[in-house]
């Protein structure tokens, strides 16, 4: 068995797990200051220290260094407040060497050591000079890191056609595996405006209920098949998993009717419903505990 603890760097980031070393009483909510592959950095305790089977971790676990001071946090304080204007200055240099990218966040780490810019392009775009300008002005350790366009909607608190806010910017750590088979599914209209988040990708909800929507519909007629009814024969033209029936237009008179699953012939009873979502959960059985690279 191995101690970990899990520590979270972002507000709505991944969790990634260290070695709590002599500091096994942490408690959730708790500021540390931990060794990570770029260097030390500011995390606050998500998960308290427990322990797991080794067979769980896929990397060695990087150590707590100690617990964060106040002066740790008014460093920390005081570089997140330079970010906004950080980002600025980066945007006039881009302009100046007439670069194609459009930048997103500006990070300082908690004392002010790596200054973090992510940005999205189109394409590969050659910064080294850019680099060297604003490591010659702020100071600092520049790091320039390209990210996609899922991740840009992530850095943004904004709303989504449902009128919640996004959920990776709420509350989703990684972003799921989505495909269009998910919307044909689950019936939707295959709209790119209903079906595409404002990244311009795939909903990630659409993944959230793919598993019922498929376990709920092996063995039942596909659409456009054919199927007897006590009332006549017809064809199935949908599928309404959450209220568990099925819509069947009635040869004769082009009528359609709704039937409970459970009343096809030939078919049980099946168990429908809406699963909740498992996003917000952390590490549930199965998955593997992943440190920080």
């Amino acid at each position: 068995m191995v101690t970990i603890v899990g520590i979270r760097f972002k507000r709505v980031g991944r969790i990634y797990y260290f070695d709590p070393r002599e500091f096994t009483d942490l408690q959730v909510g708790e500021w540390v200051i931990v060794e990570t592959a770029k260097g030390t950095e500011a995390g606050r305790v998500v998960i308290a220290p427990r322990q797991v089977e080794e067979s769980q971790l896929t990397d060695p676990l990087k150590p707590v260094l100690r617990r964060a001071t106040r002066q740790d946090m008014v460093l920390q304080q005081y570089y997140r407040a330079q970010e906004a204007s950080a980002l600025a200055t980066c945007q006039e240099r881009v302009q100046a060497y007439n670069l194609p990218m459009k930048l997103v966040s500006a990070d300082y780490s908690f004392d002010g050591s790596r200054l973090t810019i992510a940005f999205t392009a189109e394409g590969r775009v050659d910064f080294r000079e850019l680099v060297k300008d604003l490591a010659a002005l702020f100071k600092t350790r520049i790091e320039l890191r390209q990210i996609g366009d899922r991740d840009e909607a992530k850095a943004y608190n904004g709303l989504g056609i449902c009128g919640r806010t996004y959920c990776c910017s709420s509350w989703l750590q990684d972003f799921p595996t989505v495909s269009i088979k998910m919307a044909k599914e689950q019936e939707l209209p295959l709209n790119p405006s209903k079906i595409t988040g404002a990244c311009g990708r795939l909903l990630c909800c659409l993944a959230y209920e793919n598993d019922l929507y498929a376990s709920v519909k092996q063995g039942l007629p596909k659409v456009g098949e054919a199927v007897a009814l006590p009332a006549g024969k017809g064809t199935l033209i949908s599928h309404n998993v959450l209220k568990g029936t099925v819509t069947v237009e009635l040869e004769a008179g082009q009528r359609r009717v709704d039937v409970a699953v459970d009343e096809l012939p030939g078919k049980e009873s099946a168990t429908t419903g809406c699963s909740a979502c498992a996003g917000c959960h952390v590490a549930g059985p199965g998955k593997k505990h992943k440190a920080k690279s």
